[in-house]
């Protein structure tokens, strides 16, 4: 890479995305990019990761039109106009004119809960969990950037249904404990904030969002939990009939991860290099590359390819023993961010050793009796350095203001995470902004008393940033 990721990190996110094969840009619809192989194989395995995790807990997996009619778009009130500038239409089937507007799904509230009102008609029908991994499409008018803001978004969304307010409270509890272990397999630290009333989702009782501090200290969403009370089993009719013969709407709950958590994960673990891929999720987990000298071609492959063999039955490996120089695949597979590179020569075959190299650049010589142990050994610890400098990161971003001085000085330098006191006034948010600071909200749904940094009034403590 040409570029420097730290105080340049716009042009290295674009230059690396498109150089390490996640996405292509020049697609002619602006926030429409082209998922490339690479990057689509990384979002598939870290989506699955959170599939299973959601069968796990009893999810079920779907997958509704992306078509929704106006009429049943528009019945929930409060949700439409929290949409309305954001809607994508289909108008027209060929030449004619439809009857009925369609809406592209912005999200599936409004396509699943018709359907969710004739499947559930008993308490014996509830809970009901269902999620699908899809598309969902928005009129984005911001700038538009790779992964993190566009008009087609890639996500997994989940939908519940309960017969008490209690066992939505606790399924969101629960979802909010999945997110957060996926995100720690993923080795990236958040902070779990509760939206402020004039930033929650449209039409739920409240919402919880995940936020993580990106390379620039930007703050980016990374994931929603919404309790969406019986506001939308009002709009749809979800009904159910309980053990007394009564019949009552459900309360529901919804949640989101998008390609964000991509983004996130590319940009905060990437070095000047290229990518640096959690274990996990990287297409290729472990790259074996021969070091041929002359005439010794079939005797390395002979030592080298029993290792790869043994290791392919566990992990996703690659044995690259195309044509190009040591050097020039080392600087591929780096910039690929393959986690782990086992290396042999002719050196190490006289010595009965491999080589292990993770991407953060820790050397390994081993015997190669030992290499199973050793591999999972350096798996771990790659994990845990990739874990321990994400948090360095996070932990050197979280500031505290106690004025509207402090809080611009802070903006000009690190940004990140600040707390500070918020009375909930909107003229108060209005003034924030004339530093490109939003109110994130109340870090883990706690209302601390503080004074307001804007007007001095009494006020809780929230948490600031700069979102993309």
């Amino acid at each position: 890479m040409e570029l420097k990721k730290e105080g340049n990190f716009s042009e290295w996110y674009s230059k690396v995305l498109f150089e390490a094969g996640i996405v292509d840009v020049r697609y002619p619809i602006k926030g429409m990019p082209v998922y490339m192989p690479w990057g689509f194989r990384a979002m598939d395995y870290m989506f699955g990761i959170l599939e299973h995790m959601l069968d796990e807990a009893g999810h079920d997996k779907v997958l509704f039109p992306v078509a929704i009619p106006q009429t049943i778009f528009s019945r929930e009130s409060e949700h439409i106009r929290g949409f309305e500038g954001e809607v994508l239409w289909v108008t027209h089937g060929g030449k004619n004119m439809l009857e009925e507007q369609l809406v592209l799904r912005p999200t599936s509230e409004t396509s699943m809960y018709p359907i969710f009102a004739l499947w559930i008609r008993s308490h014996a029908d509830l809970p009901l969990k269902v999620y699908q991994t899809t598309a969902i499409y928005r009129h984005e008018t911001k700038a538009t950037r790779p992964l993190i803001r566009g008009r087609e978004v890639y996500w997994n969304e989940g939908h519940s249904a309960h017969a008490t307010r209690d066992d939505a409270v606790h399924h969101v509890e629960s979802i909010i404990d999945i997110y957060r272990r996926f995100y720690e397999q993923l080795c990236l630290p958040f902070k779990l904030i509760k939206r402020p009333e004039h930033d929650k989702f449209a039409g739920a009782d409240y919402t919880y969002a995940f936020d993580t501090v990106m390379p620039d200290g930007k703050t980016l969403q990374i994931g929603t939990v919404h309790n969406l009370g019986q506001n939308f089993a009002k709009a749809y009719d979800v009904m159910f009939c309980d053990e007394d013969g009564e019949n009552k709407h459900v309360h529901q709950s919804s949640y989101g991860i998008s390609m964000r958590a991509l983004a996130a994960v590319l940009s905060v673990h990437g070095d000047d290099k290229g990518l640096v891929l959690p274990f996990d999720i990287s297409p290729v987990q472990i790259v074996f590359i021969p070091i041929y000298s002359k005439g010794n071609k079939n005797e390395v492959d002979e030592y080298l390819r029993e290792a790869y063999g043994r290791a392919n039955k566990k992990y996703r490996c690659r044995y690259d023993d195309g044509d190009k120089r040591p050097g020039d695949k080392f600087y591929y597979w780096e910039l690929k961010g393959v986690p782990v590179r086992v290396e042999a020569g002719m050196r190490d075959i006289e010595k009965k050793k491999l080589t292990i190299v993770d991407r953060l650049g820790n050397k390994l010589q081993v015997d190669y009796d030992a290499f199973d142990d050793a591999i999972l050994s350096v798996i771990k610890s790659y994990s845990a350095h990739l874990r321990d400098a994400a948090r360095k990161f996070f932990d050197d971003h979280l500031s505290d203001a106690g004025s509207f001085d402090e809080l611009a000085d802070i903006m000009n330098s690190k940004r990140g995470f600040i707390t500070a006191g918020w009375c909930g006034d909107m003229e108060c948010v209005e003034k924030l902004k004339s530093l490109a600071v939003d109110v994130l909200g109340y870090e883990g749904g706690e209302m601390k008393d503080r004074k307001c940094i804007v007007c001095g009034k009494e006020g809780k403590q929230v948490v600031l940033g700069k979102p993309y």
